[in-house]
């Protein structure tokens, strides 16, 4: 019983230093969060636009690659990430659709109204639903989406400079010419 207690320590030693040796391997990415929807097709949805009576679908975005953007008008990230989504929208012209997660709809439209609207159409998603079936784990979430329909590509929090010019622009390329 006397040597179990002095191995105790050395034992709680060595789950710790696996635990980093892991969490600190070449080429993890701890914000990298796992989506089982990657390769997939996007989830079937049919939701009101937060404006005029057209409809936010899957069925209406399959045919060129696009990107969703999940957004809400009292999500602070997405603010902050506002501004990078106006570039996209006015300088590099890429399709971007919008879903108004758990918002009411005068509250997403005062967000646009003061800082400007980058998206071709939004659905307003109030229950969170297809946020669900999306798998969002919190807004922002950004899913590019292929001429198919299927899920290329997840970026969970708000988007950066860096992953829109290394990563975002590059896969809309890519799938664009194939």
């Amino acid at each position: 019983m006397r040597r179990l207690i002095y191995l105790l320590p050395v034992l709680l030693f060595g789950v710790l230093a696996g635990y980093f040796a892991l969490a600190l391997r070449p080429g993890y990415d701890p914000q990298t969060l796992p989506s089982a929807m990657i390769d997939k097709p996007a989830p079937d949805f049919d939701l009101a636009a937060l404006q005029g009576d057209a409809k936010l679908s899957r069925d209406g975005l399959i045919g060129k690659p696009i990107v969703v953007n999940f957004f809400a008008s009292w999500c602070v990230p997405c603010r902050i990430e506002h501004p990078l989504l106006m570039r996209l929208s006015q300088q590099e012209h890429i399709p971007l659709y919008g879903i108004d997660y758990k918002d009411k709809p005068e509250d997403a439209q005062r967000l646009l109204t003061q800082l400007g609207d980058p998206y071709r159409l939004i659905g307003m998603d109030r229950e969170g639903h297809v946020g669900l079936d999306f798998g969002v784990y919190g807004v922002p979430e950004t899913y590019v989406i292929d001429k198919t329909g299927r899920i290329r590509k997840r970026f969970v929090g708000p988007l950066s400079a860096e992953q829109v010019d290394q990563e975002l622009l590059p896969l809309l390329r890519q799938l664009s010419a194939s």
